[in-house]
């Protein structure tokens, strides 16, 4: 019986490499947007039903990729699954970096676009559970020598021709193997990214991933260096003890935490935002809580979830208009890519009528609708306003001080 991913099939995907496969593969990519029946019928002019079959989906798998793995995904191989959980480049070169900080001396980092084959070299990594290779290309980037595992033969085929792809072969060593086999003590450090989803779908427990956490936690506990990709809204009970937690944020979009142990590690949260490469550590400032001022800041969702919102209230010399909301308000303009600006035009109870009524009378046709504690269906009231008007404002539906309110405000900097 052939193995499968999703819609990919192993022995239909080692056919895809060969040069017969590679040609498929790249006439299929030539009718990316067509309609689907006449791109397989196009195909099957020339090749078997299985070939065409896996010819598509790389084809329409590498469309979606790319807006993870930009050009790289022209180049690269994917199974649905794996391409979902996978990490994007930008944030995968990231996280290999800092790692590279507190690896022993290795070789020179490698450019990010298509690097001839190199000898093994540089710090040993072991990836225990690799799926399609997103981390072990940055990793071998960054000049370390990684031997990865994986559970699924097909994903590891998959990997495989990424790493080739690349010229990182003989960097790269996979293997099909559980990860609860694997012995990181043999390597100067662990990297695991485990699976978060079940047959019911995405999981937000820790004890259901796979690898599950018991293992992960015996994992990290043999490992000089670990670093553990979490889902971003992990529990902050499972971070483990004398760890680094850090959240990352991509374009303002919240995409992953990772956890960090074992030598060099200085224990803490932390935030960081790409593409900029900014870094918010936490010092243990606590915020005031005062009036609403002139201006209203939205912290970035990755500061939010390591709980740094006071350390971006002291950045914008700003308070909390309440202490359990994470919007921070200031009398005078500040700016800092940790928060988005905006200048409040005014603050009203919340209530449809009035604030109807207050859109009316400014011409709002068009409103930005944002919220923290607030129960409101942002959809539901959007068509219960029944706005009409030229202009547009920003409306924060949030508590002050326990009282439900709506801030009417306009940009003041780029979100």
């Amino acid at each position: 019986m052939a193995l499968t991913s999703g819609d990919v099939d192993l022995d239909a995907f080692t056919e895809l490499l060969t040069p017969r496969g590679l040609r498929a593969l790249a006439e299929a990519g030539e009718l990316a947007g067509a309609d689907p029946v006449a791109a397989a019928t196009t195909l099957r002019k020339t090749y078997d039903a299985a070939l065409t079959s896996a010819a598509l989906t790389q084809a329409g798998l590498r469309q979606r990729a790319r807006a993870k793995f930009g050009a790289d995904a022209d180049r690269m191989f994917f199974t649905p699954h794996g391409l979902e959980q996978a990490t994007r480049t930008e944030v995968a070169a990231h996280r290999a970096a800092l790692l590279s900080t507190l690896l022993p001396t290795q070789a020179p980092a490698l450019p990010p676009a298509l690097p001839p084959a190199l000898p093994p070299s540089g710090a040993r990594v072991v990836d225990a559970c690799c799926g399609i290779g997103g981390d072990l290309l940055a990793l071998a980037r960054a000049g370390c020598t990684v031997t990865a595992f994986d559970t699924d033969p097909l994903t590891v085929a998959v990997a495989r021709a990424n790493a080739e792809a690349f010229g990182l072969g003989e960097r790269v060593t996979i293997h099909v193997g559980d990860a609860a086999e694997v012995r990181p003590e043999e390597y100067d450090a662990l990297f695991a990214d485990p699976a978060r989803r079940t047959g019911r779908g995405r999981t937000f427990d820790p004890m259901a991933y796979s690898p599950p956490w018991p293992v992960v936690l015996d994992l990290i506990s043999r490992a000089r260096l670990a670093c553990l990709k979490v889902a971003p809204g992990i529990p902050y009970e499972f971070i483990p003890e004398g760890g680094l937690a850090e959240w990352v944020s991509y374009k303002g979009e919240v995409k992953e935490a990772t956890l960090w142990t074992g030598a060099g590690v200085t224990a803490g949260r932390r935030a960081a935002l790409l593409p900029g490469g900014h870094t918010l550590t936490a010092t243990g400032v606590t915020a005031e809580v005062g009036p609403p001022g002139r201006y209203l800041y939205e912290p970035d969702g990755a500061a939010i979830r390591a709980h740094l919102v006071g350390e971006v209230a002291e950045l914008v010399g700003g308070r909390l208009m309440d202490p359990m909301i994470a919007y921070v308000t200031s009398d005078a303009p500040a700016d800092t890519p940790w928060a988005a600006r905006y200048e409040i035009e005014d603050i009203i109870p919340f209530s449809l009528k009035k604030l109807r009524a207050a859109l009316r009378a400014r011409q709002i046709g068009n409103v930005t609708i944002k919220k923290r504690g607030s129960a409101v269906d942002i959809e539901r009231l959007r068509a219960d306003l029944r706005l009409s008007g030229e202009n547009t404002m920003v409306i924060a539906l949030t508590r002050i001080l326990d009282k439900p309110s709506v801030i009417l405000c306009k940009p003041s900097s780029p979100a």
